[in-house]
């Protein structure tokens, strides 16, 4: 892939407070505080991980987000040699996407220990865990345990979010019933900017409805139209400066 679509497909995959255009917010985010998520650069990465992780590191990434976890090893590789290729990059991995059962806990806990990393998110939610408020109220419960579980290891736990956690059941929002069924100290929100906006509703009223909840931030940007295309972060409609001033 030429370097230039390969940065073109990168920016719309940041997390924690990375956006562009760099000549109007280049300066509002410290680069410490900026990361790439990994599913952004899948199809990249399943040709060539060493290669795109090696790209990743010259564009000047420092922190990364990974999404490709699963029994016991990263990206097909032990924590600890992954956690190495990334180390001598010049990167370390802050969080890692996982969605993982009762009886695989230990053994992703460890894994992650292992790799060094900060945060661990709940990606997604299936067609069963979001049918009703009941079943979102079930969920807040289990994210509660697990959000003991990693804390218990040195680990914080996390959600992150589409649209559909906005949309009313029962004149209820699913996502408010998430931040307020869930304990602060035990459970943050990875808030993903671009479906919140999605859906229609306001990241800045929730920042000041649910201060210190949003621990990190998936900034990606919206076309304008029906569409609402997810694209390049600072083409679209999303008011960043507004989110960051």
């Amino acid at each position: 892939m030429k370097r230039r679509n390969f940065i073109k497909i990168s920016s719309a995959g940041m997390l924690a407070g990375m956006l562009t255009p760099r000549h109007i917010l280049a300066n509002m985010i410290p680069s410490n505080k900026i990361g790439l998520q990994l599913y952004s650069l899948r199809n990249e990465i399943k040709e060539d991980l060493e290669g795109s992780l090696k790209k990743i590191s010259d564009i000047g990434y420092k922190n990364l987000e990974a999404a490709g976890y699963s029994d016991g090893k990263f990206y097909g590789m032990d924590p600890i040699d992954f956690k190495t290729l990334i180390e001598d990059l010049g990167m370390r991995l802050t969080a890692s996407h996982v969605t993982f059962h009762k009886d695989d806990v230990a053994a992703v806990l460890q894994a992650h220990r292992e790799v060094g990393i900060d945060y661990i998110i709940w990606p997604w939610l299936n067609n069963e865990q979001r049918a009703s408020i009941q079943s979102y109220q079930e969920v807040a419960d289990k994210f509660n345990a697990i959000g003991k579980m990693c804390e218990d290891n040195g680990l914080r736990f996390g959600y992150h979010n589409h649209d559909f956690e906005f949309y009313p059941i029962d004149d209820k929002i699913p996502y408010d019933l998430l931040l307020e069924s869930t304990d602060p100290k035990l459970v943050c929100m990875e808030i993903d900017l671009y479906w919140i906006n999605y859906a229609g509703k306001d990241p800045l009223q929730y920042f000041e409805n649910y201060p210190g909840r949003f621990e990190l931030w998936h900034v990606k940007d919206m076309a304008a139209g029906e569409g609402k295309e997810m694209i390049e972060v600072g083409s679209g409609i999303i008011d960043y400066p507004s989110i960051f001033d």
